[in-house]
């Protein structure tokens, strides 16, 4: 099988909620739930966090050295160079792409993306974001390694949202360059936000982890609990999700 890493976005000067990936839910940081999240896919063989090489984020890498995963610094306005450093370093055969303030991630919903990509009829990229039907805060992005390098050769130099945004080029600029396969839900459930961008998005994910019978709980039992309580999925009801 191919070497598959998990790369995962993490920054402590995100704008509308500074430092939110060590903000504490339930005893542990965001950045804590999330890689715990990613070690139990058993489709992932390593986790690396890619942050950047500013001082502001010296914190990050100290939670990742005691977390004990990998730890990748880059340019904070280059992500797909950042990601690509991560991927040649960790000799990744297949990237699965990620952001760190996904606290209620799933190994089983990330273990069906990667296998998606893997097995069956060939493709580029795998993701459960072409077509929105789980909640937001599960999303996950699962490419070949070729896929980053020719995107990092495709795209002009920073700052632009090509390189901003890293696989950016592949939807909405060189579509049919890319061979796409989208996952799934079995229902529709892209109403609820469980990612953290704003107060309002923690104090969600605070709610849903203090309520849960067991904190790392997979995606089946959190949606039911969300679903048995729409007065926590109201809190953020009204955030919007920034544009690319």
């Amino acid at each position: 099988m191919p070497k598959t890493v998990a790369i995962t976005q993490a920054r402590m000067t995100s704008t509308r909620l500074p430092g939110k990936v060590l903000r504490v839910a339930g005893g542990r940081t965001l950045l804590e739930w999330h890689v715990e999240r990613l070690k139990r896919c058993r489709a992932i063989d390593e986790v690396v966090v890619a942050t950047t090489t500013n001082q502001s984020d010296d914190p990050i890498v100290e939670a990742a050295r005691k977390l004990s995963v990998g730890c990748h610094r880059g340019s904070e306005d280059d992500v797909l160079d950042r990601f690509l450093g991560a991927a040649r370093a960790a000799k990744a055969q297949v990237v699965v792409r990620v952001t760190s303030d996904c606290a209620l991630w799933d190994p089983a919903v990330g273990a069906k993306v990667i296998e998606c990509l893997t097995r069956g009829q060939p493709a580029d990229i795998a993701s459960n974001v072409i077509e929105r039907t789980y909640p937001r805060g599960l999303d996950t992005e699962v490419f070949w390694m070729d896929v980053l390098e020719r995107l990092n050769r495709l795209a002009p130099p920073p700052p632009c949202p090509q390189r901003e945004h890293v696989t950016f080029m592949a939807y909405r600029q060189h579509d049919s360059l890319f061979l796409k396969k989208s996952v799934k839900d079995s229902t529709g459930n892209s109403d609820l936000r469980w990612c953290v961008d704003t107060p309002e998005d923690m104090k969600v994910i605070e709610a849903i982890i203090a309520g849960l019978k067991d904190p790392f709980a997979a995606y089946p039992e959190i949606l039911a609990f969300a679903r048995s309580h729409p007065e926590i999925s109201a809190i953020n009801a009204e955030v919007r999700q920034k544009t690319e």
